[in-house]
């Protein structure tokens, strides 16, 4: 009965050496993994960090290029003022311009890592902007359509 016990023993030390081996291999491997990540996101932020300064200067360098540039006749036209200002029903869309969708591409290329081609842009309605009613009740009937369940 004595050499029963013995063996339980030996065999539970086994088991615990084992397991505390493995526990520390596992912790090792999660190191070296987690460092490795570490390491891949510190190599985009770099990246990502150097594309926004370069877009940076670009931008500056082309806004300083824009207004160098003697002003076209066509932004003096006294007329189509005059009708911008008569006829206020007409609402003024601004365009995205060229060289913002070049910065939009290079900071979304830069971003994924490979080459990003922007279809369309357009500028998103403001909140001091007035909202139709019609959006605004249809909203709230979206929202006031969901079945909320009270949990107690």
């Amino acid at each position: 009965m004595a050499l029963n016990w013995f063996y339980l023993a030996i065999l539970a030390a086994l088991i615990v050496a084992g397991l505390a081996l493995c526990r520390v291999w596992l912790r090792g491997a999660i190191r070296r993994v987690v460092a490795d990540y570490r390491l891949q996101a510190d190599h985009r932020t770099d990246t990502l960090s150097a594309a926004v300064k370069l877009l940076q200067a670009q931008v500056s360098e082309l806004r300083e290029a824009r207004d160098l540039q003697p002003p076209m006749a066509s932004e003096f036209d006294l007329e189509a003022a005059a009708s911008v200002i008569e006829d206020p029903s007409e609402a003024e869309e601004e365009e995205v311009t060229a060289e913002i969708m070049a910065v939009i591409a290079a900071a979304a290329t830069a971003f994924l890592g490979k080459k990003v081609r922007i279809l369309s842009a357009r500028l998103l309605q403001s909140p001091t902007e007035s909202v139709s009613a019609w959006s605004q009740q249809g909203r709230a009937f979206v929202q006031a359509s969901h079945n909320l369940r009270s949990r107690g």
